[in-house]
Protein backbone atom coordinates (compact mmCIF):
# COMPACT_ATOMS: atom_id res chain seq x y z
CA UNK A 1 0.00 0.00 0.00
CA UNK A 2 3.24 2.29 0.79
CA UNK A 3 4.91 2.03 -2.85
CA UNK A 4 1.64 2.83 -4.45
CA UNK A 5 1.49 6.09 -2.96
CA UNK A 6 5.05 7.21 -2.22
CA UNK A 7 5.26 9.31 -4.87
CA UNK A 8 2.17 11.61 -3.24
CA UNK A 9 4.52 11.33 0.81
CA UNK A 10 5.84 14.83 1.38
CA UNK A 11 9.26 15.01 3.08
CA UNK A 12 8.07 18.02 4.95
CA UNK A 13 11.07 19.53 4.34
CA UNK A 14 9.71 23.08 3.01
CA UNK A 15 8.67 26.02 5.15
CA UNK A 16 4.92 27.01 3.67
CA UNK A 17 2.51 23.96 3.83
CA UNK A 18 0.06 23.62 0.85
CA UNK A 19 -3.87 24.10 2.06
CA UNK A 20 -4.67 20.90 2.02
CA UNK A 21 -3.32 17.40 0.95
CA UNK A 22 -4.69 13.78 0.85
CA UNK A 23 -3.31 11.80 3.97
CA UNK A 24 -1.66 8.96 2.30
CA UNK A 25 0.87 6.31 3.94
CA UNK A 26 4.82 7.35 3.46
CA UNK A 27 7.11 4.67 2.40
CA UNK A 28 8.77 2.74 4.66
CA UNK A 29 12.05 2.91 3.00
CA UNK A 30 11.83 6.52 2.61
CA UNK A 31 15.49 7.68 2.42
CA UNK A 32 16.46 10.63 4.53
CA UNK A 33 13.73 10.45 6.47
CA UNK A 34 14.39 12.80 9.41
CA UNK A 35 11.89 14.64 12.23
CA UNK A 36 10.55 18.08 11.27
CA UNK A 37 10.70 21.35 12.51
CA UNK A 38 6.79 20.54 13.91
CA UNK A 39 7.97 16.63 15.64
CA UNK A 40 10.77 19.21 17.54
CA UNK A 41 8.14 21.53 18.59
CA UNK A 42 6.16 19.39 19.76
CA UNK A 43 8.75 17.64 21.59
CA UNK A 44 9.55 20.54 23.54
CA UNK A 45 6.66 21.50 24.46
CA UNK A 46 5.65 18.48 25.90
CA UNK A 47 8.74 18.61 27.71
CA UNK A 48 7.26 21.38 29.95
CA UNK A 49 4.39 19.11 31.19
CA UNK A 50 7.20 16.72 32.00
CA UNK A 51 9.18 19.17 33.71
CA UNK A 52 5.85 20.34 35.47
CA UNK A 53 5.63 16.39 36.61
CA UNK A 54 9.15 16.07 38.08
CA UNK A 55 8.83 19.41 40.30
CA UNK A 56 5.80 18.43 41.83
CA UNK A 57 7.68 14.84 42.18
CA UNK A 58 10.52 15.96 43.67
CA UNK A 59 8.22 18.34 46.40
CA UNK A 60 6.76 14.88 47.25
CA UNK A 61 9.29 12.99 47.41
CA UNK A 62 11.33 15.62 50.08
CA UNK A 63 8.72 16.02 52.43
CA UNK A 64 8.48 12.12 53.02
CA UNK A 65 5.38 11.48 50.64
CA UNK A 66 6.58 8.56 48.84
CA UNK A 67 3.37 6.52 48.02
CA UNK A 68 1.18 9.90 46.83
CA UNK A 69 4.18 11.16 44.77
CA UNK A 70 5.05 8.21 43.19
CA UNK A 71 1.49 7.68 42.09
CA UNK A 72 0.81 10.66 40.82
CA UNK A 73 4.46 10.79 38.62
CA UNK A 74 3.17 7.95 37.59
CA UNK A 75 -0.22 8.79 36.31
CA UNK A 76 0.80 11.99 34.87
CA UNK A 77 4.33 10.90 33.06
CA UNK A 78 1.62 8.01 31.36
CA UNK A 79 -0.55 10.91 30.02
CA UNK A 80 2.61 12.96 28.64
CA UNK A 81 4.09 9.45 26.96
CA UNK A 82 1.32 7.82 25.92
CA UNK A 83 -0.24 11.32 23.67
CA UNK A 84 3.46 11.32 22.67
CA UNK A 85 3.95 8.12 21.68
CA UNK A 86 0.39 7.74 19.63
CA UNK A 87 1.47 11.26 17.75
CA UNK A 88 5.24 9.86 16.78
CA UNK A 89 4.56 6.30 15.43
CA UNK A 90 1.62 8.08 13.71
CA UNK A 91 3.52 10.88 11.85
CA UNK A 92 6.20 8.46 11.09
CA UNK A 93 3.48 6.71 8.81
CA UNK A 94 1.04 9.71 7.96
CA UNK A 95 2.57 12.96 8.19
CA UNK A 96 1.07 14.71 5.31
CA UNK A 97 2.76 18.38 6.59
CA UNK A 98 -0.76 20.12 5.10
CA UNK A 99 -2.14 23.20 7.07
CA UNK A 100 -5.46 20.55 8.92
CA UNK A 101 -2.09 18.40 9.76
CA UNK A 102 -0.44 21.38 11.12
CA UNK A 103 -3.56 23.03 13.07
CA UNK A 104 -4.34 19.62 14.42
CA UNK A 105 -0.89 18.53 16.09
CA UNK A 106 -1.06 22.40 17.96
CA UNK A 107 -4.27 21.26 19.15
CA UNK A 108 -2.43 18.52 20.25
CA UNK A 109 0.39 21.18 21.79
CA UNK A 110 -2.51 23.27 23.58
CA UNK A 111 -3.69 19.93 25.19
CA UNK A 112 -0.46 19.37 26.97
CA UNK A 113 -0.04 22.41 28.15
CA UNK A 114 -3.34 22.25 29.98
CA UNK A 115 -2.47 18.83 31.24
CA UNK A 116 0.92 20.88 32.46
CA UNK A 117 -1.58 23.38 34.32
CA UNK A 118 -3.33 20.90 35.69
CA UNK A 119 -0.30 18.73 37.03
CA UNK A 120 0.12 20.66 40.39
CA UNK A 121 -3.04 20.41 41.28
CA UNK A 122 -3.35 16.61 40.47
CA UNK A 123 -0.83 16.20 43.22
CA UNK A 124 -1.74 18.48 46.00
CA UNK A 125 -5.68 18.29 45.70
CA UNK A 126 -6.13 14.84 43.29
CA UNK A 127 -8.05 17.48 40.97
CA UNK A 128 -8.21 15.81 38.13
CA UNK A 129 -10.43 18.22 35.72
CA UNK A 130 -7.82 20.27 34.02
CA UNK A 131 -5.25 17.03 33.68
CA UNK A 132 -7.56 15.02 32.08
CA UNK A 133 -9.55 17.66 30.10
CA UNK A 134 -5.99 18.42 28.67
CA UNK A 135 -5.71 14.62 27.55
CA UNK A 136 -8.94 14.50 25.99
CA UNK A 137 -8.38 17.28 23.93
CA UNK A 138 -4.79 15.94 22.88
CA UNK A 139 -6.27 12.16 22.34
CA UNK A 140 -9.53 13.50 20.47
CA UNK A 141 -7.46 15.51 18.23
CA UNK A 142 -5.73 12.89 17.06
CA UNK A 143 -8.79 10.73 16.66
CA UNK A 144 -9.28 13.54 13.72
CA UNK A 145 -6.04 12.61 12.05
CA UNK A 146 -7.00 8.72 12.06
CA UNK A 147 -10.64 9.48 10.63
CA UNK A 148 -7.99 11.95 8.07
CA UNK A 149 -5.74 8.69 7.67
CA UNK A 150 -8.90 6.81 6.77
CA UNK A 151 -10.26 8.57 4.31
CA UNK A 152 -6.83 8.04 2.50
CA UNK A 153 -6.59 4.68 2.78
CA UNK A 154 -8.57 1.48 1.61
CA UNK A 155 -8.99 -2.09 2.04
CA UNK A 156 -7.52 -3.64 5.66
CA UNK A 157 -5.71 -0.59 6.00
CA UNK A 158 -8.32 1.82 6.27
CA UNK A 159 -10.39 -0.48 8.76
CA UNK A 160 -7.23 -0.31 10.80
CA UNK A 161 -7.02 3.51 11.08
CA UNK A 162 -10.94 3.52 11.75
CA UNK A 163 -10.09 0.85 15.16
CA UNK A 164 -7.57 3.39 15.96
CA UNK A 165 -10.15 6.46 15.91
CA UNK A 166 -12.77 4.14 17.41
CA UNK A 167 -10.75 2.61 20.33
CA UNK A 168 -9.44 6.14 20.88
CA UNK A 169 -12.81 7.80 21.06
CA UNK A 170 -14.16 4.98 23.42
CA UNK A 171 -11.02 5.88 25.86
CA UNK A 172 -11.68 9.47 26.11
CA UNK A 173 -14.97 8.96 27.15
CA UNK A 174 -14.14 6.47 29.73
CA UNK A 175 -11.65 9.10 30.80
CA UNK A 176 -14.58 11.84 31.11
CA UNK A 177 -16.56 9.48 33.13
CA UNK A 178 -14.00 9.24 35.51
CA UNK A 179 -14.30 12.37 36.47
CA UNK A 180 -17.91 11.88 37.65
CA UNK A 181 -17.16 8.95 39.76
CA UNK A 182 -16.25 9.19 43.43
CA UNK A 183 -12.62 9.66 44.88
CA UNK A 184 -12.95 6.55 46.03
CA UNK A 185 -13.71 4.65 42.90
CA UNK A 186 -10.44 6.21 40.74
CA UNK A 187 -7.79 3.66 41.84
CA UNK A 188 -9.62 0.98 40.58
CA UNK A 189 -11.27 2.55 37.08
CA UNK A 190 -7.98 4.48 36.14
CA UNK A 191 -5.79 1.45 35.92
CA UNK A 192 -8.56 -0.30 33.28
CA UNK A 193 -8.41 2.88 31.58
CA UNK A 194 -4.62 2.71 31.23
CA UNK A 195 -4.66 -0.72 29.98
CA UNK A 196 -7.43 -0.23 27.80
CA UNK A 197 -5.51 2.72 26.27
CA UNK A 198 -2.33 0.41 26.00
CA UNK A 199 -4.23 -2.19 24.05
CA UNK A 200 -5.82 -0.12 21.33
CA UNK A 201 -3.04 -0.06 19.38
CA UNK A 202 -2.53 -3.73 19.31
CA UNK A 203 -5.71 -4.27 18.43
CA UNK A 204 -5.97 -2.01 15.54
CA UNK A 205 -2.82 -3.49 14.53
CA UNK A 206 -3.58 -7.31 14.52
CA UNK A 207 -4.09 -7.96 10.95
CA UNK A 208 -2.27 -5.13 9.80
CA UNK A 209 0.53 -2.79 10.56
CA UNK A 210 1.07 1.05 9.51
CA UNK A 211 3.84 1.77 7.48
CA UNK A 212 5.83 3.70 10.16
CA UNK A 213 9.88 4.38 9.60
CA UNK A 214 12.20 2.32 11.35
CA UNK A 215 14.42 5.19 11.49
CA UNK A 216 12.67 8.08 11.42
CA UNK A 217 11.38 6.20 14.88
CA UNK A 218 14.54 5.54 16.33
CA UNK A 219 15.24 9.15 15.77
CA UNK A 220 12.23 10.65 17.34
CA UNK A 221 13.10 8.54 20.24
CA UNK A 222 16.59 9.45 20.68
CA UNK A 223 15.80 13.23 20.55
CA UNK A 224 13.02 13.18 23.04
CA UNK A 225 15.73 11.24 25.61
CA UNK A 226 18.21 13.65 24.79
CA UNK A 227 15.34 16.48 25.82
CA UNK A 228 14.33 14.83 28.57
CA UNK A 229 17.59 14.44 29.59
CA UNK A 230 18.51 18.39 29.01
CA UNK A 231 15.49 19.05 31.53
CA UNK A 232 17.26 17.12 34.42
CA UNK A 233 20.48 18.37 33.97
CA UNK A 234 18.37 22.42 33.61
CA UNK A 235 16.49 20.80 37.05
CA UNK A 236 19.26 19.79 39.04
CA UNK A 237 21.10 22.92 37.69
CA UNK A 238 18.47 25.25 38.77
CA UNK A 239 18.29 23.46 42.74
CA UNK A 240 22.17 23.66 42.90
CA UNK A 241 22.04 27.35 42.14
CA UNK A 242 19.14 27.76 44.22
CA UNK A 243 20.82 26.53 47.48
CA UNK A 244 23.89 27.92 47.05
CA UNK A 245 22.48 31.46 46.89
CA UNK A 246 20.39 30.68 49.91
CA UNK A 247 22.97 28.59 52.13
CA UNK A 248 26.14 29.00 50.54
CA UNK A 249 26.85 25.45 51.31
CA UNK A 250 28.94 24.73 47.74
CA UNK A 251 31.16 22.17 49.34
CA UNK A 252 28.35 20.10 50.66
CA UNK A 253 26.28 20.66 47.18
CA UNK A 254 30.01 20.01 44.91
CA UNK A 255 29.77 16.14 45.36
CA UNK A 256 26.08 16.08 44.33
CA UNK A 257 26.44 18.38 41.28
CA UNK A 258 29.77 15.96 39.96
CA UNK A 259 27.84 13.16 40.51
CA UNK A 260 24.49 14.12 38.77
CA UNK A 261 26.25 15.43 35.47
CA UNK A 262 28.25 12.13 35.65
CA UNK A 263 25.12 10.31 35.89
CA UNK A 264 23.67 12.26 33.38
CA UNK A 265 26.48 11.97 30.54
CA UNK A 266 26.75 8.55 31.12
CA UNK A 267 22.72 8.28 30.18
CA UNK A 268 23.89 9.96 26.79
CA UNK A 269 26.41 7.94 26.64
CA UNK A 270 24.75 4.47 26.83
CA UNK A 271 21.24 5.38 24.64
CA UNK A 272 23.54 6.65 21.74
CA UNK A 273 26.34 3.80 22.00
CA UNK A 274 24.64 2.07 19.55
CA UNK A 275 22.19 2.34 16.77
CA UNK A 276 18.44 0.63 17.39
CA UNK A 277 16.52 0.69 13.67
CA UNK A 278 17.79 -2.13 12.63
CA UNK A 279 15.98 -3.98 15.39
CA UNK A 280 12.88 -2.15 14.86
CA UNK A 281 11.79 -5.00 12.30
CA UNK A 282 8.38 -5.61 13.20
CA UNK A 283 5.66 -5.02 14.98
CA UNK A 284 6.03 -7.21 17.53
CA UNK A 285 9.93 -5.89 18.10
CA UNK A 286 8.73 -2.09 18.12
CA UNK A 287 5.69 -2.30 20.50
CA UNK A 288 7.79 -3.97 23.21
CA UNK A 289 10.30 -1.41 22.27
CA UNK A 290 7.85 1.75 22.72
CA UNK A 291 6.12 0.89 25.69
CA UNK A 292 9.79 0.22 27.27
CA UNK A 293 10.06 3.71 26.79
CA UNK A 294 8.05 4.54 29.50
CA UNK A 295 10.34 3.27 31.95
CA UNK A 296 13.32 5.03 29.74
CA UNK A 297 11.26 8.46 29.67
CA UNK A 298 10.29 8.43 33.11
CA UNK A 299 13.30 7.24 34.56
CA UNK A 300 14.93 9.49 33.05
CA UNK A 301 13.21 12.82 33.78
CA UNK A 302 13.68 11.02 37.73
CA UNK A 303 17.03 11.41 37.80
CA UNK A 304 16.35 15.29 37.77
CA UNK A 305 14.32 14.74 40.10
CA UNK A 306 16.10 13.07 42.79
CA UNK A 307 18.77 15.29 42.04
CA UNK A 308 17.01 18.10 43.22
CA UNK A 309 15.87 15.70 46.23
CA UNK A 310 19.68 15.43 46.79
CA UNK A 311 20.36 18.99 47.05
CA UNK A 312 17.97 19.90 49.10
CA UNK A 313 19.16 16.94 51.38
CA UNK A 314 22.43 18.51 51.33
CA UNK A 315 21.52 21.83 52.61
CA UNK A 316 19.08 20.23 55.14
CA UNK A 317 16.03 21.25 53.68
CA UNK A 318 14.52 17.76 52.92
CA UNK A 319 12.47 16.01 55.35
CA UNK A 320 14.16 12.65 54.77
CA UNK A 321 17.19 10.88 55.79
CA UNK A 322 19.97 11.32 53.72
CA UNK A 323 20.00 7.46 52.54
CA UNK A 324 16.53 8.33 51.43
CA UNK A 325 17.33 11.05 49.55
CA UNK A 326 20.14 9.52 47.66
CA UNK A 327 17.65 6.75 46.83
CA UNK A 328 15.63 9.37 44.55
CA UNK A 329 18.72 9.61 42.57
CA UNK A 330 20.47 5.63 42.32
CA UNK A 331 16.98 4.12 41.88
CA UNK A 332 15.73 5.60 39.02
CA UNK A 333 19.56 5.73 37.44
CA UNK A 334 19.27 1.59 38.18
CA UNK A 335 16.04 1.50 36.61
CA UNK A 336 17.03 3.61 33.32
CA UNK A 337 20.61 1.77 32.73
CA UNK A 338 18.44 -1.77 32.99
CA UNK A 339 16.17 -0.82 30.40
CA UNK A 340 17.99 1.25 28.57
CA UNK A 341 20.23 -2.19 28.08
CA UNK A 342 17.14 -4.79 27.98
CA UNK A 343 15.64 -2.78 25.10
CA UNK A 344 18.50 -1.93 22.87
CA UNK A 345 21.99 -2.22 24.12
CA UNK A 346 21.61 -6.16 24.67
CA UNK A 347 21.11 -6.92 20.95
CA UNK A 348 24.36 -5.45 19.91
CA UNK A 349 26.66 -6.60 22.50
CA UNK A 350 28.52 -10.02 22.15
CA UNK A 351 30.04 -12.10 24.97
CA UNK A 352 29.01 -12.57 28.96
CA UNK A 353 31.31 -9.33 29.62
CA UNK A 354 29.92 -7.03 27.83
CA UNK A 355 26.03 -8.06 28.25
CA UNK A 356 26.94 -7.98 32.63
CA UNK A 357 27.91 -4.21 32.10
CA UNK A 358 24.52 -2.70 32.83
CA UNK A 359 23.26 -5.42 34.92
CA UNK A 360 25.86 -5.33 36.99
CA UNK A 361 26.40 -1.29 37.05
CA UNK A 362 22.65 -0.73 38.12
CA UNK A 363 23.15 -3.17 41.08
CA UNK A 364 26.46 -0.96 42.21
CA UNK A 365 24.70 1.97 41.51
CA UNK A 366 21.80 0.88 43.86
CA UNK A 367 24.78 -0.57 46.29
CA UNK A 368 25.54 3.11 46.51
CA UNK A 369 21.89 3.93 48.21
CA UNK A 370 23.87 3.16 51.41
CA UNK A 371 26.71 5.50 51.31
CA UNK A 372 24.31 8.12 52.10
CA UNK A 373 25.49 11.84 51.27
CA UNK A 374 28.36 10.70 49.53
CA UNK A 375 26.00 7.97 47.13
CA UNK A 376 25.31 9.98 44.37
CA UNK A 377 28.72 10.60 43.78
CA UNK A 378 29.38 7.54 44.27
CA UNK A 379 26.78 6.48 42.06
CA UNK A 380 28.00 9.21 39.27
CA UNK A 381 31.38 7.39 39.32
CA UNK A 382 30.08 3.78 38.91
CA UNK A 383 28.04 5.20 36.03
CA UNK A 384 31.34 6.85 34.28
CA UNK A 385 33.16 3.31 35.02
CA UNK A 386 30.63 1.63 33.00
CA UNK A 387 30.75 3.77 30.27
CA UNK A 388 35.07 3.46 29.95
CA UNK A 389 34.37 0.04 30.49
CA UNK A 390 32.30 -0.57 27.55
CA UNK A 391 34.52 1.69 25.39
CA UNK A 392 37.24 -0.96 25.99
CA UNK A 393 35.15 -3.69 25.53
CA UNK A 394 34.31 -2.63 22.18
CA UNK A 395 37.57 -1.54 21.28
CA UNK A 396 38.53 -4.84 21.78
CA UNK A 397 35.35 -6.70 19.57
CA UNK A 398 36.43 -4.16 16.51
CA UNK A 399 40.24 -5.33 16.56
CA UNK A 400 39.22 -8.80 16.98
CA UNK A 401 36.79 -8.27 13.57
CA UNK A 402 39.56 -6.69 11.73
CA UNK A 403 41.98 -9.62 13.00
CA UNK A 404 39.49 -11.89 11.65
CA UNK A 405 38.65 -10.12 8.37
CA UNK A 406 42.37 -9.91 7.61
Amino acid sequence: MASDHAAEAPRAQHVDPPPVRRMVPRDRAEPHRVATPLELFFDLCFVVAVGQAGRELAHSLAAGHYGEGLRGYTMVFFAIWWAWMNFTWFASAYDCDDVPYRVTTLVQIAGVLILAAGVPRMFETQDLTLGITGYVVMRLAMVTQWLRAASGEQGEARRVALRYAAGITLCQLGWVVVLLLPDAARPVVIPIGVLCELAVPVVAELRAQTTWHPHHIAERYGLFTLIVLGETVAAATVAVQSAVDEHEGLGRLVPVAVGGLLICFAAWWIYFARPVHDHLRSNRQAFAWGYGHYLVFGSAAAIGTGLEVAVESAVHKAEISETAATATVTVPTAVYLVTVWYLHSRHTKRGPVAQSIAPLGAALVLACTALGGSGVLAAGLVCALMVAVGVLVHSREGREDRRAQV
